[in-house]
């Protein structure tokens, strides 16, 4: 028997508009052009005045068969009442653009040309193309090439392309023939191409070389049998194993790193990166910052004047059907969804520039100096309490946008850390030891890195009481390897 209850539940939805602003929130300013623009085409009660032209033609019924007159020849079929007033405004108050400028507009238009390049594996067909071949070693050229990962190495076992081969193909071959086809394929360009570990491709390059010079002679007996040892920088047992000195060492060294490791990376298509433009501009004005919205976050956008139109003698019309009424929806949901846009657009201009205006004044001396040292511990709890946000909206803005100052243009995010106290009970940025760390490990003496716990010590005598685990954090984070990794000869 089924049993009936009440319950009551507490839940916490949002309305499309403000799904809408949340994501257009998040949106870079690089993108933001190419969201405005697909707007643009899904709803055409939304306009962009400079995308429009004076001769273009203006019809306010071109979506619909039938006039308002028509309609009222019709049956007396009732409808909603909707405000007309709501839609019928003056184009001087739907347009939501605002006086942000950094000048550049005609600049940040300007695209930069890309150049066309084959990618590594049109090139190695085209090298296969111009050698006399059978069919047979065609076809296994081919699969060869076709079996490259994008670094160039050639990964898969002999005996699973032998298996492509045979049931793809319908070619039998032995594993003679695919190596010998392999050892063409590695004669190619560029040089270490169809290796199938580092070691055989960084051979494959010496022995490209000079195989008469000392030091080409010697780098190859390194690499064959002392990788290991190279890899882990072990100088001193390679120089007792060999019985090298250390110029000579060096020299074999330097030989060695200007090999490719990665020889597919050397012809790999050059696509067209993607252009970082600041949303936020931060200027020095005789010591008073003035902080500036990229004029590309204020597009000129507004509710059609036609569609506006359209309702207003949609709603007049003295009897209206069932075609009139879906009309009149359709228009009033155009008209709703332009309103929305615009409304979400403003307050995307409002939020970035409140939140960015907090950071300004929060960091002031750091962008009055550039000096990482004056930066103070912020986390996204100080700036939402700031401008009486939440903290996620105040991560969607630091995740995504940028902001160019007078000494480069930094991710948001990045001014954003956690507080370590010293000595004395005062609560400096983590950047700050970041930075003395940087600076100990730039200026060490390469011969005798210094270890994690070297800088603690460092860093203690500083007035940092920091564990060298921590340290050893922070090195990470800022992709500095381990001691031993950083030795040079």
């Amino acid at each position: 028997m089924l049993k009936q209850h009440l319950q009551q539940k507490l839940l916490q939805k949002l309305s499309p508009q403000q799904i809408q602003f949340i994501k257009l929130l998040q949106v870079p300013t690089v993108a933001l052009d190419t969201r405005v623009k697909e707007e643009l085409e899904e709803n055409p009660a939304l306009e962009d005045p400079s995308l429009m032209t004076q001769d273009e033609p203006r019809s306010e019924y071109d979506d619909l068969n039938d006039s308002p007159d028509d309609y009222e020849k019709s049956s007396d079929e009732g409808t909603d009442e909707f405000n007309v007033d709501d839609y019928l405004q003056d184009d001087s108050t739907n347009d939501y653009s605002t006086n942000y400028n950094n000048g550049d507009d005609d600049e940040e238009k300007k695209e930069t040309p890309i150049a066309i390049e084959s990618t590594f594996f049109e090139s190695l067909q085209e090298q296969l193309d111009l050698i006399p071949l059978s069919d047979q070693d065609f076809v296994i050229g081919k699969q060869i090439i076709g079996s490259l990962d994008d670094d160039g190495y050639l990964r898969r076992p002999l005996s699973s392309m032998i298996d492509d081969l045979a049931f793809s193909q319908n070619v039998m071959v032995e594993e003679e023939d695919v190596l010998e086809m392999l050892k063409l394929i590695q004669s190619f360009d560029p040089p270490g191409i169809g290796a199938r570990d580092l070691k055989e491709c960084l051979l494959i390059q010496l022995k490209r070389k000079d195989v008469n010079n000392p030091i080409i002679i010697k780098a190859i007996n390194i690499v064959e049998n002392y990788l290991d040892e190279f890899t882990r920088k072990h100088y001193d047992k390679l120089e007792r194993s060999l019985g090298l000195d250390s110029e000579e060492l060096k020299e074999i060294v330097n030989e060695i790193l200007r090999l490719n490791p990665k020889p597919g990376d050397a012809n790999q298509v050059t696509t067209k990166q993607m252009q970082i433009i600041p949303d936020f501009h931060i200027s020095n004005n005789d010591g008073i910052l003035v902080l500036t919205l990229n004029s590309k976050n204020a597009p000129e956008l507004k509710v059609s004047r036609s569609y506006q139109e359209m309702f207003e003698h949609y709603d007049k019309a003295s009897s209206k059907d069932k075609k009139l009424k879906e009309a009149v929806q359709f228009v009033k949901q155009k008209l709703d969804s332009a309103k929305w846009f615009i409304d979400a657009i403003k307050q995307r201009q409002q939020t970035l520039l409140k939140t960015m205006n907090a950071i300004m004044h929060y960091q002031y001396e750091y962008f009055l100096t550039a000096d990482e040292r004056k930066l103070r511990p912020m986390i996204l709890k100080d700036i939402a309490d700031k401008i009486d946000m939440d903290i996620s909206t105040v991560s969607r803005v630091a995740n995504s946008k940028y902001v160019q100052t007078e000494f480069g243009t930094f991710l948001l995010k990045s001014f954003f850390s956690e507080a370590i106290q010293t000595e004395n009970g005062e609560e400096v940025s983590n950047k700050e030891v970041k930075k003395i760390l940087e600076d100990c490990i730039g200026n060490e003496d390469k011969r005798k890195p210094l270890a994690d716990e070297k800088l603690t010590e460092i860093l203690k005598e500083r007035g940092y009481n920091i564990a060298r685990r921590t340290v050893a954090k922070y090195r990470e984070q800022m992709n500095i390897p381990v001691a031993r990794l950083r030795k040079e000869l």
